[in-house]
């Protein structure tokens, strides 16, 4: 496009009812996710002992009395949710010029719940292929894609790196860190060092879990107040994983990595980055850590958040970074505003002058991704 005004920076894909079947390896079919019937009628994927529904990850222009989990149906979805076509006619009507997708999680963390290695590491690249060989490649000015990491130990997780920068993807996914343990160390440096050497982007979506980690919840998900406090909360990981790249000193060995905290909102951050200054000050001899700058110039520096919903964010955009943050739709899972982005844009911006404006729903993503002139990808 010669052209952008808005740039979303994080949509997610539903997978075709024939993804597995026809990206997954032969030999590994006979245990791919597989569609069944929810206890409604509606579609699921049978993930190992247990049943995805669609539901809210398939809500668009939805009211909340008509939300559910379950009784959700293919038939009844609009095709954008899978295909790219239909996702760029979606774009259109919401007025969004370009867009990075997303992998589905759910998917992804069964293959990776699994002590196969083989059919760990097929499920993941099934998925990548497809997502950027089939339904980003026709497009590449308006869809982009973030390719899923392994959870098998850094040197297979550098490999996939490198074959999917090949691929074109415009960054990569972490469900756990490189090593796969609990926590960072300096077996995680070779992937950081790939990931810098190839200026990928490397995303935490929302959390991450421990490599080989069993799901512990099983079934339909019916709600409750926990759900729903779990819901009201997604963002209480991001502050610590950042805080953990800042003090391992990730950023002091790799100053030209570039990280991005999806789903993480903004206007959380200047408090986040007032705290770690003033305990790095306080506790920086007696843990043993020593930075050359201050932990809030390395966020600023290499860090960058996506925001939905963040009128506070938007606002306080000085105090969190004008560059350090950008807009996002979540589409289509149930928290996005399909096809009412360009008004929620609007509402969010009062007052922002237009360049601002531009940078946080725009120029941010468009750099980052590759979309326009500098970008990092």
């Amino acid at each position: 496009m010669s052209r952008y005004d808005v740039i979303d920076a994080d949509q997610h894909i539903i997978e075709p009812p024939d993804l597995w079947e026809r990206w997954l390896p032969s030999a590994h079919r006979a245990r791919a996710p597989r569609l069944v019937k929810d206890e409604d009628g509606g579609d699921a994927w049978q993930l190992g002992e247990h049943v995805e529904p669609l539901g809210l990850v398939t809500v668009m222009a939805t009211p909340p009395e008509a939300m559910r989990w379950t009784g959700v149906r293919y038939a009844t979805l609009h095709r954008g949710c899978w295909e790219p076509e239909g996702r760029l006619e979606l774009m259109d009507r919401d007025g969004i010029d370009a867009a990075i997708i997303y992998p589905p999680q759910r998917t992804m963390r069964y293959f990776m719940s699994t002590t196969d290695a083989d059919f760990h590491l097929a499920g993941i690249q099934a998925y990548n292929d497809w997502v950027l060989t089939s339904f980003c490649a026709g497009r590449p000015d308006r869809l982009g894609a973030i390719a899923q990491m392994p959870a098998l130990g850094v040197p297979k997780m550098v490999e996939e790196l490198r074959r999917t920068h090949k691929l074109g993807a415009r960054g990569v996914s972490l469900s756990t860190w490189p090593g796969g343990g609990p926590s960072l160390g300096p077996d995680d440096d070779p992937f950081w060092a790939a990931a810098e050497e190839l200026r990928m982007p490397v995303h935490l979506h929302i959390s991450l879990v421990v490599a080989g980690e069993k799901r512990q919840r099983t079934g339909v998900q019916r709600g409750g107040p926990a759900q729903l406090a779990s819901l009201a909360t997604t963002l209480s990981a991001m502050p610590r994983l950042i805080a953990d790249t800042i003090f391992h000193g990730v950023f002091e060995r790799f100053p030209g990595l570039r990280m991005v905290g999806a789903e993480a909102g903004a206007g959380w951050v200047p408090y986040l980055l007032g705290e770690m200054d003033d305990r790095y000050r306080r506790n920086r001899f007696w843990t043993g850590v020593q930075l050359r700058r201050l932990p809030s110039e390395y966020f600023r520096r290499n860090w960058m958040l996506g925001f939905i919903r963040d009128a506070y964010g938007v606002q306080n955009r000085h105090a969190v970074g004008l560059k350090n943050i950008m807009w996002a739709s979540d589409f289509p899972h149930h928290i996005n505003d399909w096809p009412n982005s360009r008004w929620l844009i609007n509402d969010m911006s009062v007052g922002v002058p237009a360049a601002e404006k531009h940078a946080l729903f725009c120029g941010n993503a468009g750099r980052l991704y590759g979309f326009l002139q500098g970008g990092t990808a």
